[in-house]
């Protein structure tokens, strides 16, 4: 891999690469912008294939957190960190230790949170070798899991492209495909519930499935044939690049708003649902309530001013959706240029 002529590396002001034999330790930590504040990003912890598969993912993630922080006006730049192991056999305290001792040596330019395979416990275990730790528990003096405002943020992008799509803000039979049922998938179902909406469900998981039976009714779909509902909103909560040359032309849906990452396959696949008559309300907009709360906890705002400034989620897409159409691009390249304006000024 040549590492300094890889797109990925464009424009990141810091990579680090950090180990420690005593706890087992590998580890990534990507800076890529702090022009707006500290570097922002969670911890993803998998067994990756390879270093070069790691760095590649690391480097990806970091940018994009720039441009979502940038893009919600939020006072932090983007950061990312990934650990190479396996979080249900190699994950220790003292792995997380060395992690938070790596973290500390950047000087407050990263701050960390929660990611694929941590969670808040592991964050309050790094916190005992930084202070530079987010989405902690409240009894652990954070502002407690951001996954339900995740999910509003979600809902609210959802408003705004319905108003776009529908003339409405209103949900009232509203046929709704939610793929990915996780903690984020379920809250937003909760959310479309109660605003009268229509559920299909889909989930690879059983026990996710039965922790929404429990709350409320739905139409259960196969994982792979949720692409297939006759759906006004797709919501995809689950994996990344499910919007893909084989997947986009099987959607019924007029309106996409999710909290997976990285939807888009590639970046072209924005133009090709801008073809098919679908307003897509790009990924890192949509699924920025969870940074708005750790941005929150990280300078200590009044967490009860949080929620309504999730709630401006709406707001923000309303903006991007309507710069879309005056400059005749897709919803992607309008958030990306919102973003570049504020991190590059």
């Amino acid at each position: 891999m040549n590492i300094f002529s890889a797109a990925d590396f464009a424009d990141h002001e810091q990579v680090v690469f950090a180990s420690d034999d005593a706890s087992g330790l590998k580890a990534i930590i990507a800076i890529h912008n702090t022009h707006l504040g500290p570097a922002l990003g969670g911890v993803r912890m998998q067994p990756y294939p390879s270093e070069a598969d790691a760095l590649r993912d690391v480097l990806r993630l970091s940018r994009g957190m720039t441009y979502k922080a940038a893009t919600l006006n939020v006072q932090l730049g983007g950061g990312k960190a990934v650990v190479i192991a396996d979080p249900h056999s190699e994950k220790t305290p003292e792995l997380l230790h060395a992690l938070g001792v790596a973290i500390d040596r950047l000087n407050e330019r990263y701050i960390c949170g929660e990611d694929i395979g941590t969670n808040p416990n592991d964050m309050r275990e790094i916190r005992t070798t930084t202070r530079c730790v987010s989405c902690l528990y409240e009894k652990d003096g954070g502002y407690g899991d951001p996954a339900p405002l995740t999910a509003l943020g979600v809902f609210s992008a959802m408003r705004a492209g319905i108003a776009k799509a529908f003339g409405t803000e209103d949900f009232s039979g509203k046929r709704v495909a939610v793929q990915g049922a996780g903690n984020v998938g379920l809250n937003l179902c909760r959310l479309l519930h109660e605003a009268g909406a229509e559920i299909h469900l889909a989930d690879v998981h059983e026990d996710n499935l039965k922790k929404a039976r429990a709350e409320f009714k739905f139409e259960t779909v196969a994982p792979d044939a949720i692409y297939d509902v006759d759906a006004d909103i797709f919501a995809p909560c689950a994996i990344g690049a499910i919007l893909n040359d084989t997947t986009i032309p099987r959607l019924k849906a007029k309106v996409i708003a999710g909290a997976a990452n990285n939807q888009l396959d590639t970046p072209g696949h924005a133009d090709m649902l801008a073809k098919n008559g679908i307003t897509y309300l790009p990924d890192y907009v949509a699924n920025g309530g969870g940074l708005i709360s750790c941005a929150a906890e990280w300078y200590r705002t009044d967490f009860s001013l949080v929620p309504d400034k999730v709630r401006g989620i709406f707001d923000t897409c309303i903006d991007i959706l309507e710069s879309a159409e005056r400059d005749s691009v897709t919803t992607s390249i309008a958030a990306d240029r919102i973003a570049e304006a504020r991190f590059t000024a």
